[in-house]
This record gives structure tokens, sequence and C-alpha cells, in this order.
């Protein structure tokens, strides 16, 4: 069972108490998402897609963090690692986005092999529907799935 056969349980926050900057994380990987839907190539429609996940979990971060003693140095991590410690119900999909990051590289340093049109399609479904389980995490109501027939057409 794999992290598309299930929807991972996950603790509620209330609404009205989600700091500015979760909301402004949520507003970029929307848009992010959307870049990534009318994108006419894979590499921008891959990147995009990535982004628009790592957003989102800055936002779930930004939301349930909590600042660290400030005696104390603690090794930098990335977002992925984060999340997975913050929110573990979402841990599958940390590790998977966290497996894509090299792919992103290349894809934005603009290597035309890095990914097929089928795997950009198939980020661009895996970001939205990480993107509705962080705004339901969050208590908010998700967004309306993306359309990526676009996409599709364009990579057809």
């Amino acid at each position: 069972m794999g992290i598309h056969d299930r929807t991972p349980q996950v603790r509620h926050i209330d609404p009205d108490l989600l700091p500015a900057t979760t909301h402004s994380y949520l507003a970029r990987a929307a848009g992010s998402l959307s870049e990534a839907v009318t994108a006419e190539d894979a590499a921008t429609r891959y990147a995009s897609a990535h982004v628009a996940a790592l957003r989102a979990a800055a936002a779930l971060l930004a939301a349930r963090a909590r600042p660290h003693d400030r005696g104390r140095r603690r090794p930098q991590r990335n977002a992925w690692v984060l999340l997975a410690e913050v929110a573990p119900e979402l841990g599958e999909w940390a590790t998977f986005f966290a497996a894509g990051a090299g792919k992103r590289s290349a894809a934005e340093s603009g290597s035309e092999r890095a990914v097929s049109a089928r795997e950009a399609d198939d980020l661009v479904r895996d970001a939205d529907r990480f993107l509705g389980l962080v705004e339901q995490s969050l208590g908010l109501t998700p967004h309306l799935d993306v359309d990526i027939t676009r996409s599709a057409r364009v990579a057809g």
C-alpha cells in the first residue's frame, strides 16, 4: 500500500489561528500548481509541481513547527525532513517528494531529458493531491482538483 492508496489521518488545526505565512505559502503553492498545469514542456511542469508541493509543506511547517531552544544550535534540515518530523502522517509524502528533488534540480537547470511528460503529469497530480491533504490537515476546505487535461494534451 503506497501513498496513493490511502489518505493519512491528519491532525487538524483551528484555521482561525493559522499564521499569515501559512496562507501566503498556500497561495504560492496554488500559483505554482497552476503554472505546472499550463506549462508547455515537461521539465517546467515537473519543476513547478515539485515547487508547489514544497510550498504546501512550508505552509504546514509554518502552522505546526515550534521554535527550537535559542541556546542550542541544531543542524539544518530540509523541508521534507522537517515535515516528516512535524507531520508524521505525511512522512511517506515527504519521502516521495524528497526523492524527486534531484529531478527538479535537473529540470530547472534546463535538462530536457530530466523527466518525461508522463512523470511530469503524474507529479502534477501528486502535488495537487498533497496540497489538498495539507489544506485538510490545516482545517481548510481543500481546493478543487486541478484539471491536467491541458498538460496531458500538450505532452501526448
